[in-house]
């Protein structure tokens, strides 16, 4: 692959088969795999996750970005299957997607899998495994292309430290972060130090990634809406920046790159013009408050050497964020094929690029990714 002109969706997503943890998880727990089923009573779509009902009726909205939005929130109208565009879960057909966009390759990040979690530590790293040997065998047609975030239960850290070395065995570039605490533990838990270790090692990012969690609201999404009066602008707008900022925000401040320096993290589904405000805030504070958990830099100086963000393809603030941060520090994605996401992305991408420089439009369209994810 030639790296001097890269391109690199460095968010995107698989629609992982409904049978895919029936088919792939161990014989112990086949009984409890995640499932979709039929209601006998309606004929709704439940997705099952340990046998509890998770989502129900609008599973086509998890998918769809072909698909009339209105459709996709209205209960019953579109499958899951409906949902899925071949090309988020067949290999060729994403093949194919990529050479339509001139596009080199694409990080792949689940989508059924940043919606569940559950309390059996067995059962969760189960589900992990299992949807990681599936989406290797999805990236197998062309690991190059496809790039494998490894799904790691860190509830029980010996486990995932063990699935995070095979997954590396096999060739994956990253793991999937979900941005809240496990177990009430932050990720500067001294649990978690193997992980990080293990990451700097390989030379791998912690891929911070937006996650869906019906029972509660991640993040600092809050109580302004009650049940049943849910805006979806106000949820999929706030939604990225109020997950991944906090997550992101206690790395730095717990000291977390003091003992990791060489640790990637990669920020993603949450745009890239926060950053920089966050780093003023952060400076602002940490000038008068510092001394309270002293840090061996600035705040914003962990961004500059540990942090990259992923811009959304419409973002009129990269150059600007290319600026304050780092031309280093900047990528963008798609979200395909998710129901806010569009198969324009590409082309957007390329426009609001234009009038950068010719060397920052090659850092961010490709040459960035290079950096953060490891070449073979």
């Amino acid at each position: 692959m030639d790296v001097s002109n890269l391109v690199v969706d460095c968010d995107s997503h698989v629609m992982e088969p409904a049978d895919l943890w029936e088919r792939y998880i161990e014989p112990r727990y086949r009984d409890r795999a995640i499932r979709v089923i039929r209601d006998p009573a309606d004929g709704m779509e439940v997705l099952l996750v340990d046998n509890q009902p998770l989502l129900r009726g609008t599973l086509g909205g998890l998918g769809g970005v072909d698909i009339d939005r209105r459709k996709l929130l209205t209960p019953g109208e579109v499958s899951y299957a409906e949902g899925c565009p071949p090309a988020s879960y067949l290999p060729e057909e994403r093949l194919r997607l990529l050479d339509s966009w001139q596009v080199d390759a694409g990080v792949l990040f689940p989508t059924v899998g940043i919606l569940w979690d559950v309390a059996d530590n067995g059962l969760a790293s189960a589900y992990a495994r299992a949807y990681n040997n599936w989406v290797n065998d999805f990236a197998s047609r062309d690991s190059r292309r496809m790039i494998r975030i490894a799904h790691l239960a860190l509830q029980d850290p010996e486990e995932a430290l063990r699935e995070l070395r095979r997954c590396l065995k096999l060739g994956f570039k990253g793991i999937f972060l979900a941005p809240e605490t496990i177990n009430g533990k932050r990720f500067s838990h001294r649990d978690f130090d193997p992980i990080w270790h293990e990451c700097e090692e390989a030379g791998i990012p912690a891929c911070l990634h937006v996650i869906v969690r019906f029972n509660r609201a991640p993040g600092l999404l809050g109580n302004f809406y009650q049940p049943g009066e849910f805006r979806a602008v106000y949820g999929f707008a706030l939604g990225g920046f109020a997950q991944i900022v906090p997550a992101v925000m206690t790395m730095v401040a717990d000291g977390l790159f003091d003992r990791f320096p060489r640790l990637k993290v990669l920020c993603v589904e949450a745009g890239c013009g926060w950053a920089p405000y966050i780093m003023d805030r952060m400076d602002e504070k940490h000038e008068h408050l510092g001394w309270t958990y002293p840090l061996e830099m600035k705040p914003s100086d962990y961004f500059r050497r540990n942090i990259s963000v992923v811009a959304e393809p419409e973002e009129r603030t990269i150059g600007t964020v290319m600026e304050l941060m780092g031309e280093e520090r900047v990528l963008w994605g798609s979200d395909f094929p998710h129901i806010d996401s569009t198969l324009e992305a590409p082309r957007l991408i390329r426009e609001s690029a234009a009038h950068l420089s010719a060397e920052r439009r090659r850092k961010l369209l490709g040459a960035n990714a290079a950096l953060v994810f490891p070449p073979d």
